[in-house]
């Protein structure tokens, strides 16, 4: 594969364009990233794979990556409500590239590239827990060493207390297909994360932090 890995992020061009999805996802709370209680972006009962009229399920938010027009390595953050903890993914943990073996941080020895691009949350508390629902979306581009086949992102899970202590955790590795006539992939996901809630402490006062695991061979 001879093209350069900004000549594949530009193919992302026409799904960039595509930002009327995002905003049909606003009144779920999409477009600030995060929701809070009343509902949720989540709603109801509703499972990863459907959704309730006012919920968001996994293929709303795979539907989110695909419109997301953000800046790769920006940072996706939550909005601030004492009644839930918001979501966090640092500039650094929102995004991971791979580099053939021994080329770390050479450009033309990426061989592919995650980027969370979209996240939402909602929660509420039950028997001295906080029960959080939270969900990300992004996307795979192929760099100039990718090849075709199933890629695989580690994600890390932190809950962290108002100390930056960590609380609880969870972890998922995303399964995403990449192909080198198709080079952009997306992948999407819903999960559950609870934690004690101290006596005298608000649920805002915690924060969930998303990230790409790093130690993972070939990342850079």
């Amino acid at each position: 594969m001879t093209q350069s890995f900004a000549a594949v992020s530009r193919r992302a061009a026409p799904f960039v364009t595509m930002g009327l999805a995002v905003t049909a996802l606003a009144g779920c709370g999409m477009s600030s990233l995060t929701s809070g209680l009343g509902g949720g972006v989540f709603g109801g009962n509703s499972s990863s794979s459907s959704a309730s009229a006012d919920g968001v399920s996994e293929e709303q938010l795979l539907i989110a990556a695909k419109a997301d027009g953000a800046t790769p390595g920006a940072a996706v953050t939550g909005a601030i409500d004492p009644g839930c903890p918001r979501v966090v993914s640092d500039p650094r943990d929102n995004n991971i590239t791979f580099y053939e073996a021994g080329r770390s941080g050479d450009g033309l020895a990426i061989m592919h590239r995650g980027e969370i691009t979209k996240m939402a949350r909602e929660c509420h508390v039950e028997a001295g827990r906080v029960v959080i629902k939270y969900g990300f979306s992004g996307r795979v581009l192929l760099g100039p060493r990718g090849q075709s086949g199933v890629v695989t992102l580690p994600v890390n899970i932190s809950v962290m207390d108002a100390k930056r202590a960590p609380v609880a955790a969870d972890a998922v590795k995303l399964s995403v297909a990449v192909a080198l006539d198709k080079p952009i992939g997306y992948f999407s996901a819903v999960r559950e994360v609870s934690f004690a809630l101290p006596e005298g402490s608000r649920p805002g006062e915690f924060q969930v932090q998303v990230a790409f695991d790093r130690k993972t061979p070939g990342a850079g």
